[in-house]
């Protein structure tokens, strides 16, 4: 098979730093959290404001990369799953998404609303949440 390079772009700063007690969903009471961009981002982010729903991408880089079933939400009262038909991080290529709100903007940081990802997380792409197509 062909391989695929992916180079973050920044990784996130949070208090989160254990993935047994880190939120499953960010709307699940996931702290405020920073993404911190490295310096070839800057010209990519100019355009990002304060109260902007982004999707964020990132590498779940804690993830298992061998898992293909998993009991939905660790829980084992219920049937096994396929991982692409859940949102386990475990699966052979762990890309997060996330769809965040920015909070406040600091340069090449952006403190963001409802990120579940833990401290370090690389981050390895960012896109607007567009309007449905009707209202566009």
């Amino acid at each position: 098979m062909t391989r695929y390079v992916i180079d973050p772009i920044g990784w996130v700063e949070s208090p989160l730093v254990d993935l047994d007690l880190a939120p499953r969903q960010g709307d699940e009471g996931a702290p405020d959290a920073w993404l911190v961009f490295g310096q070839q981002a800057r010209l990519g982010i100019r355009d990002f404001t304060v109260g902007t729903e982004i999707i964020v991408l990132t590498w779940l880089d804690r993830a298992r990369r061998t898992v293909l079933a998993v009991h939905p939400r660790g829980d084992q009262d219920q049937p096994l799953r396929g991982v692409f038909s859940t949102r386990s991080p475990d699966r052979p290529n762990p890309i997060g998404l996330h769809t965040v709100q920015i909070v406040e903007i600091d340069d090449i940081r952006i403190l963001v609303r409802n990120l579940e990802a833990l401290n370090g997380t690389p981050i390895i792409d960012v896109k607007p949440v567009l309007e449905p197509l009707g209202e566009r």
